[in-house]
């Protein structure tokens, strides 16, 4: 694989579904909260903010509905320095929404995206201007399972390379609840736009749910010919596997979780941000931990990254000082 080359525009551009976000302010469950508050997320526009947070030129591209929310996804990430002239507005379909459901087992999410204005993408989308003049190209398996014109707007991208000169980077990203086949229609899709990537980024347990194969190493022999496999193990840490630099492993960070959601979005903005400075291995997953550390402390979708020169020295650390991070760091 090589490395993208400078160039003009954005450095990466991720494309995909942006919706509001609502959830009890006090942690109740939805059931009995008696507040809620407003907010934005998605997976793609995450990454795009993590990675504006972290100094790179990040720009969205996606659909939003002519209502509210739609106007308040496009105010929130143009606040945080994502570039947005990619953006379209859909004057006759609404913006999708995601409800945040707090409970003793966990945060469970309720969707509410079924005829969203981002289902209707499409192809068409592929020729725009920004995404050809990108770095990299980031987008999620969340869109294949959207609509078919959104599988058929990833297998351009991905597999036809639609848009060419970008690295693509594609994170499995399977959400069960979205895929009207459930896991036979999920498994071969997910599969085929995975080893037609660049760089993917899978879970061992989404890896295991989909296709069986729960060993990092069977993994990345699954994925094959993806140049770039990063395998994340949860609180264990994430293994990178590249054809051009070997294997390289390191441990997550300890720490108190709050909530997990945004987390893996966060870690994938860290290691894009690494290789796009052109970073050795061990740092670009050290700065998706780090990155992803944030995401965990929070329950917003769109964490506070801490500044650059607050991150960077963990970054050269040795393995064992690294090792001996905990969360009052």
């Amino acid at each position: 694989m090589t490395r993208p080359p400078a160039g003009a525009g954005a450095d990466i551009v991720c494309l995909g579904e942006t919706m509001a976000v609502i959830a009890p302010t006090d942690g109740r469950p939805l059931a009995t909260a008696a507040h809620l508050a407003l907010g934005v997320g998605g997976a793609e526009s995450n990454v795009a903010c993590a990675l504006a947070g972290l100094g790179h030129r990040a720009a969205w591209a996606g659909r939003v509905g002519q209502d509210p929310f739609g106007t308040r996804v496009l105010t929130e990430l143009a606040a945080r320095g994502v570039d947005i002239s990619g953006a379209t507005v859909d004057p006759e379909r609404p913006t999708g929404l995601y409800a945040k459901d707090p409970g003793p087992g966990g945060t469970r999410t309720h969707y509410y995206r079924r005829h969203s204005a981002a289902s209707r993408m499409g192809p068409g989308l592929a020729s725009h201007p920004a995404l050809r003049a990108a770095r990299i190209l980031h987008v999620t398996g969340i869109t294949a399972a959207l609509s078919d014109s959104c599988a058929a707007l990833l297998d351009a991208l991905v597999v036809r390379r639609a848009a060419p000169g970008p690295l693509i980077s594609f994170d499995i990203n399977h959400r069960p609840a979205l895929w009207r086949e459930g896991p036979r229609q999920a498994a071969p899709t997910l599969l085929a736009l995975a080893r037609a990537a660049d760089v993917v980024f899978t879970g061992r347990d989404e890896a295991q749910e989909l296709w069986g194969t729960a060993r990092p190493e069977d993994i990345r022999d699954l994925l094959a010919p993806a140049p770039l496999v990063v395998v994340k193990d949860a609180e264990h840490g994430a293994t990178a596997y590249s054809t051009r630099e070997g294997t390289t492993f390191v441990p997550a960070r300890r720490l108190r979780v709050i909530e997990p959601v945004g987390a893996g979005d966060a870690f994938a903005a860290g290691y894009l941000a690494g290789l796009l400075e052109e970073r050795e291995p061990v740092a670009r997953l050290r700065l998706g931990h780090l990155a992803a550390a944030a995401a965990l402390r929070t329950a917003a979708d769109l964490p506070t990254l801490p500044p650059r020169t607050a991150l960077d020295p963990w970054l050269t650390l040795d393995d064992a000082a690294w090792r001996a991070l905990d969360d009052q760091h």
